[in-house]
């Protein structure tokens, strides 16, 4: 089953508490809570704090949404990461796969991304922590094929990866691209922007489009052995609180169709 949900970071002005209320009052269920702002690492107490007020507010914790950059921070700053998730209750951490496009990544780069990649999934899985890759441009998940190729090197059961579509990459392209993420899709970040102008629409514009990708996210592994993951509203226009709701509605009206297909 796929369950709605959001991202902390379409709110970076609310309070995480503003952002509890919100992502409730629209029927949501979980929310990713990023790092940069409302969980900051290493700030136990905070993440004690907005585990209790998501748990209050009759929402889950689906991920922490980290800043972490496989092969630029250190391997003591992924302790710090990991340390925060676990007390924020959170069994995903989103991570970047470097800071390089695939275009501009060299042998040695991608050794350095897929070894950094390797230690942070051993060090998440002792906690019981799987990690979620941001399918991202200039990142080594801009492609397909560079992301297969960080997954076979990396080669850890823990090192999972998010996907959503790339911007100004064609509709059946992306259902395509989507092929690669699936064996170890955990989750998937929603959005509807202009492909041109990157501009934030309404998620209901997307009616051509995101009930086909979240039919195939539910082919995937995790959903057909019984298992659950989010589809987490990622921005909304304006960056206004007051567009959520209709675009929550959107979401849930399309999982509930997804769903109910299986």
């Amino acid at each position: 089953m796929i369950r709605p949900g959001l991202v902390s970071i379409t709110f970076r002005q609310l309070s995480a508490e503003e952002v509890c209320h919100w992502a409730a009052e629209t029927q949501l269920q979980g929310i990713e809570w990023g790092s940069d702002i409302h969980v900051p690492v290493g700030q136990l107490g905070t993440a004690a704090h907005v585990a209790e007020l998501t748990r209050d507010h009759g929402l889950e914790v689906a991920a922490y949404g980290s800043y972490h950059w496989l092969g630029v921070n250190e391997l003591d700053e992924w302790q710090k990461t990991v340390d925060t998730a676990a007390e924020l209750g959170a069994k995903i951490i989103r991570v970047w796969c470097g800071n390089k496009g695939s275009a501009d990544a060299d042998a040695d780069w991608r050794k350095r991304v897929a070894d950094a990649g390797r230690s942070a999934a051993e060090v998440a899985d002792q906690a019981g922590i799987t990690i979620a890759c941001e399918w991202h441009g200039k990142t080594l998940t801009d492609t397909a094929e560079s992301a297969q190729a960080l997954f076979d090197a990396v080669d850890h059961p823990a090192f999972q990866t998010y996907w959503q579509p790339h911007q100004r990459m064609a509709f059946a392209d992306c259902l395509e691209d989507m092929e690669t993420a699936l064996p170890r899709l955990v989750g998937v970040h929603v959005f509807q922007w202009d492909v041109e102008t990157v501009e934030r629409h309404a998620l209901a514009e997307g009616q051509g489009m995101w009930p086909t990708y979240l039919r195939q996210a539910m082919t995937c592994p995790r959903l057909a052995e019984g298992g659950e993951m989010f589809a987490l509203l990622e921005f909304v226009r304006d960056n206004d609180p007051g567009n959520l709701a209709a675009d929550a509605q959107t979401l849930r009206q399309w999982l509930n169709s997804v769903n109910a297909k299986g």
